[in-house]
C-alpha cells in the first residue's frame, strides 16, 4: 500500500499554483468569446500571396466594419467582425482583391450569428453547466447516500473546470484560441470524466469499508493503490489520441483537442489527489463532531 494522502499539502500547492497561473491568464488576456456567444461574422480567405496583417486590417476598417480579430497562417486569413451580410462580405472581398493587388482571393468560409442568438446561447450554456453540477451532486447522493461524497466530487469537478478555463485562456493569449461551443463541450466532458474516475475510487473505498473497520485514511490509501494503475492506463489511451490531434489538427479541432487534453489530465489528477483527500477530511471532521456531541 502506498501512502498517497501523506503528500496532500503538495497536491494542494500544485493545484493552487496551476489555478493561479490560469487566473493571471484570465486577468492578462480576458475571456475571448467566439461569435457563437457574442454574435458577429467570420470570413476565411485564401490569398494568392502573403500580405501583412496590418494592410488587411486597414482595408477592413476602411469599409466601416467593426474588426474583432484578424489571424493569418501562410496565405490563409481569418477575419472576425461585427455582424455583416453576404453583400457586405462580397464588397469587402472585392476591396481586398483590388487594394492588395491580388489575382485571386478564395472564400473558404463565411458564417454570421446574430447578437441576440449569441446571448441566448451564452445563457443556455450557463444553465446547462449549472444543471450538470446539480445532477452530479444528486447522483452522488443517490449512489453513496452521503453528502460528503457528493460535495467532494463537485469540489474536484470545480477544480478541473477552473484549471481548464485558466489554461485555455492561456492558449487564447499565446495561440489565438477562442471560447466557443466546442470548448463548452470539452468542459462538460471533463466534468463527466472527472466524476467517473472519482466514482471508481469512492466505490472502492465503500467496498473496503464493508469488510474492514480501519481508519478512513488507510482505506483511502488502499483504494488508491488498487485503482491508480487502472485510472492512469485509461487516461493514457485518451491522452495519446488527443496529443496528435492537438498538434496536427485543423484550427477548430486543434483547440478542442487541446481543451480535452487539459481536462483529461486534470480529471485524472483530481480524482485521487483532490476528491479523495477532501472526502477523507470531511469524514474525519464528521467523526470528530460526532464524538463531541
Amino acid at each position: 500500500m502506498i501512502n498517497f494522502l501523506k503528500y496532500w499539502p503538495i497536491y494542494l500547492i500544485t493545484s493552487c499554483l496551476i489555478i493561479s497561473i490560469g487566473v493571471f491568464a484570465i486577468w492578462r488576456y480576458g475571456l475571448v468569446l467566439s461569435i457563437d456567444f457574442t454574435g458577429g461574422s467570420v470570413s476565411e480567405y485564401q490569398f494568392d500571396k502573403n500580405i501583412e496583417n496590418s494592410k488587411v486590417e486597414a482595408i477592413v476598417r476602411k469599409q466601416n466594419i467593426n474588426l474583432v480579430l484578424l489571424q493569418s497562417e501562410g496565405q490563409d486569413y481569418k477575419i472576425q467582425t461585427g455582424p455583416i451580410d453576404e453583400k457586405q462580405e462580397l464588397a469587402l472581398r472585392e476591396e481586398l482583391k483590388n487594394e492588395l493587388g491580388l489575382k485571386k482571393i478564395e472564400l473558404k468560409r463565411f458564417e454570421s450569428v446574430g447578437a441576440t442568438l449569441g446571448t441566448e446561447k451564452l445563457q443556455k450554456t450557463a444553465i446547462a453547466a449549472l444543471i450538470s453540477a446539480i445532477g452530479i451532486l444528486l447522483y452522488m447522493l443517490f449512489a453513496f447516500k452521503k453528502i460528503t461524497h457528493g460535495l467532494s466530487a463537485v469540489i474536484a469537478m470545480l477544480h478541473d473546470t477552473l484549471i481548464l478555463f485558466g489554461m485555455y485562456v492561456l492558449l487564447t493569449g499565446l495561440f489565438g484560441a477562442q471560447i466557443d461551443t466546442l470548448f463548452v463541450t470539452a468542459v462538460l466532458t471533463t466534468a463527466a470524466f472527472s466524476v467517473h474516475d472519482t466514482i471508481v475510487v469512492f466505490d472502492k473505498i465503500r467496498e473496503l469499508q464493508k469488510h474492514s473497520g480501519e481508519d478512513i485514511g488507510i482505506l483511502a490509501n488502499k483504494a488508491l493503490t488498487e485503482t491508480m494503475v487502472r485510472s492512469v492506463n485509461n487516461s493514457l489511451t485518451i491522452i495519446l489520441m488527443l496529443i496528435p490531434l492537438a498538434i496536427f489538427g485543423g484550427e477548430t479541432i486543434r483547440f478542442f483537442a487541446a481543451a480535452l487534453l487539459i481536462g483529461t489530465i486534470s480529471g485524472t489528477y483530481s480524482s485521487p489527489f483532490i476528491a479523495t483527500p477532501v472526502l477523507v477530511g470531511f469524514e474525519k471532521l464528521g467523526k470528530r463532531r460526532g464524538r463531541g456531541a
